[in-house]
């Protein structure tokens, strides 16, 4: 008795192998596919048409700062000048710490202003572009996409950044004048 229900055991447990065998055969390896996304969100016509009204909106600002940093290298230039005199160099001082304030303020809200909405702008189009992924991945029935920045070695078939710049810009046509919303100092 005790030969036949170590039988029985064992039976059963190749039988067991057996089976989940098979089921681990039954499924088919993953499909994958490899994105370059912040290539291909850059490559959308939306993303450069947002840069442009980006460079447009921000453009009187950089130019105030530009016309701060020349009176600035103008007041260097005076200081540096043979015989000035002392009320004058102590005027021009005044001047060149008050301009170098305003600069430094200016500059800093510029930058604050601009990350702002760039932030904005690819934090809604790096959702765009996953949707967009996910539907080509679904469409071609891919299991999986990966990030180029995380792969070491991919075959460029598997590539679709190319793909997925162009079904954005045919889901999310550029239209007219569109500025990114953000307040302007």
């Amino acid at each position: 008795m005790f030969f036949s229900l170590r039988s029985i055991l064992l039976l059963s447990a190749a039988g067991v192998l057996t089976t989940a065998s098979v089921e681990a055969q039954a499924i088919p390896p993953a499909k994958v596919a490899i994105v370059n996304a912040q290539k291909a969100v850059a490559d959308t016509q939306e993303i450069k048409k947002d840069q442009a009204d980006l460079e447009a909106k921000y453009r009187p600002r950089q130019q105030e700062i530009e016309t701060l940093q020349h009176d600035l290298q103008s007041i260097q230039q005076q200081l540096s000048a043979p015989n000035i005199t002392p009320d004058r160099e102590a005027q021009l001082r005044q001047s060149a710490t008050e301009k170098q304030k305003q600069l430094q303020r200016k500059g800093e809200d510029l930058q604050s202003d601009v990350n702002m909405d760039r932030q904005d702008i690819l934090g809604r189009a790096g959702r765009q572009m996953a949707a967009v992924v996910k539907k080509i991945a679904e469409a071609r029935g891919i299991d999986v996409v990966i990030d180029v920045t995380n792969t070491i070695y991919y075959k460029p078939a598997l590539d679709i950044t190319a793909e997925a710049t162009a079904a954005y810009d045919k889901t999310y046509p550029v239209s007219g004048a569109s500025a990114p919303a953000a307040s302007t100092k």
